[in-house]
């Protein structure tokens, strides 16, 4: 089996198209007819069902499909890894973040890796919380920060830091009377808020609150990032919510932070790592995650420029 045979049934199982799949190859449709029935043989099982209308993956096609894109993503790892000896470092370290990370804690974060440990290079990704999962099982990620404890087996959730749950408002909204704004008066106007399939522990968390009141909520919009959120509240669009680490470093204008009236849960973001005894370097991280969420920590005193004046 050879690297080409899992790029070209790839192309195949995303397009469900020779024709498309080739063109998206640059080759000819022979050969790629050729390669995939190579595959088959050597697997010993038909993985694409093919009639003169349709391509479809069988079920062992869909089997093989769940492998192929991590062979790849190892590939590329191996790949990084290797650059990053070439550029001097000795070590690597994946964070996989899911859900956004509060703003003010990542740059702190950075800055006290590189300054304690210059020598290991990190590397982010932002994936959905179920892939986060799947890689940290799959050794894909080393660790990972999600708003999420709901993780499965073998993955530790341990709290990293928490953040209060606000509301986004318009400027010169009629629910900036209240200092603090109660669900049943929110859940009377349009909301956006963050689509389950990309911040699923986010989502999860927000629908968790809104469901106290047994009113269903007007969702006008979900949205993938924090910055669209603000950028459509700004705009009178409708009503967010999220945490207020979000809003306050939002550069868009008019937009107000309140509090909500009843008591409900922070948001609370988690590093998330498989059981065991972790690495030195995993170990050393966490301590640093731990550095960053005191209430020494300069950067995050009350008065410091990131808060949220009373």
């Amino acid at each position: 089996m050879e690297l080409r045979h899992l790029r070209y049934f790839l192309a195949v199982a995303e397009e469900l198209h020779f024709a498309r799949a080739a063109e998206r190859l640059h080759i000819e449709q022979s050969p790629l007819s050729r390669a995939i029935k190579e595959l088959e043989e050597e697997l010993g099982v038909i993985l694409l069902a093919r009639t003169t209308r349709s391509t479809r993956l069988t079920r062992a096609g869909k089997l093989f499909m769940d492998h192929v894109p991590r062979v790849f993503a190892a590939l590329q790892q191996a790949r990084d890894s290797v650059q990053a000896a070439a550029n001097g470092f000795h070590g690597q370290l994946r964070v996989a973040l899911s859900d956004g990370i509060t703003p003010s804690r990542l740059p702190g974060l950075l800055a006290l890796c590189r300054q304690e440990e210059p020598e290991v290079e990190l590397r982010f990704f932002e994936v959905p919380l179920s892939q986060q999962i799947k890689g940290l099982h799959d050794d894909l990620y080393d660790v990972g920060f999600a708003q999420s404890d709901e993780v499965g087996d073998r993955v530790v959730a341990m709290p990293a830091w928490s953040d209060t749950l606000m509301v986004a408002v318009p400027a010169r909204h009629p629910l900036l009377v209240h200092k603090r704004i109660p669900l049943d008066a929110l859940l009377r106007y349009p909301l956006v808020l963050c689509d389950p399939q990309v911040c699923e522990g986010h989502a999860k968390h927000v629908e968790r609150v809104l469901r106290r009141t047994g009113m269903e909520p007007l969702i006008a919009e979900r949205v993938a990032s924090c910055d669209l959120m603000m950028a459509l509240v700004s705009a009178g669009f409708a009503l967010g919510l999220t945490g207020e680490a979000h809003i306050s470093t939002s550069r868009e204008a008019g937009v107000v932070a309140r509090p909500l009236a009843s008591r409900v849960p922070p948001l609370t973001t988690y590093l998330l790592r498989l059981e065991g005894d972790p690495s030195d370097e995993i170990s050393r991280f966490i301590e640093r995650v731990k550095a960053i969420q005191s209430p020494e920590s300069p950067k995050h005193r009350p008065d410091s420029p990131g808060a949220l004046a009373p």
